[in-house]
């Protein structure tokens, strides 16, 4: 029980020592060039991919692409052939023609004059002479700058003139268009050719298994006494010098 007694007060001895001993200590000097924070830090706060605005490549507004402009500038009337049976001309007409109309009919002659489409009928005769056969007259819109025309005439030949009907009745031409002729509706009523099978060339010629493509025309070229100008294609033939 002694013993017990005599260990119990020489820990709490030890311990009033060190306890001592720690009050005299100094607190350590703060070194120059550090900040010591008193107040904790305050919390970041997150940032989400969502609230980052970075531009990505190729999706910001779409460049607008330009217009194609209204107008060129050039007197020109232009006829294509649709299908067998419908044209479509297009035109535009400068402010300097109609300057010129107005100059050579008067002042007033554009304003009471009415635009017109009159559309020719030139297929050729069976002489092989082209022939104004036959022409209509459409009446069409001032503002209008082209025009679906139902011909109604396949494998026919037309072309079109743009102008101005004046009050007296007398057609003043513009525009000329080109010459368009419309396709077939049908078969072609032509039964004389005669076309070659493919066996048939075949057939006419000697041909080796193996040949190439410009050996094998060069052979028929020879039968058919021409000398081709080199084998490559395409190439220019001439007659073989007698």
């Amino acid at each position: 029980m002694l013993f017990l007694i005599s260990v119990l007060g020489a820990l709490i001895l030890f311990a009033l020592v060190f306890f001592w001993g720690k009050r005299g200590e100094k607190e350590p000097e703060k070194k120059p060039g550090f900040i010591f924070f008193e107040q904790p830090v305050p919390e970041l706060k997150e940032e989400y991919s969502s609230e980052i605005s970075v531009p990505v490549p190729g999706q910001g507004p779409a460049a607008r692409e330009p217009d194609l402009p209204s107008s060129y500038g050039v007197d020109r009337l232009v006829l294509l052939a649709r299908d067998p049976y419908w044209l479509y001309a297009y035109w535009e007409i400068t402010a300097t023609k109609q300057e010129e109309f107005s100059a050579a009919y008067g002042p007033f002659a554009w304003v009471s004059s009415q635009p017109v489409l009159r559309v020719y009928d030139v297929t050729a005769t069976p002489g092989g002479e082209q022939k104004i056969n036959i022409y209509a007259d459409i009446g069409i819109n001032e503002e209008a700058d082209n025009w679906h025309i139902n011909v109604g005439e396949p494998d026919h030949t037309f072309f079109v003139d743009l102008g101005r009907r004046l009050p007296d009745g007398r057609f003043i031409p513009l525009l000329r268009s080109n010459f368009v002729t419309t396709p077939r509706a049908s078969l072609s009523e032509r039964t004389d050719e005669e076309w070659m099978w493919i066996e048939g060339i075949y057939r006419s010629y000697r041909y080796h298994f193996g040949y190439g493509s410009p050996m094998f025309a060069e052979e028929m070229a020879q039968k058919a006494g021409i000398v081709p100008l080199g084998i490559g294609s395409p190439g220019q033939w001439q007659k073989k010098p007698d």
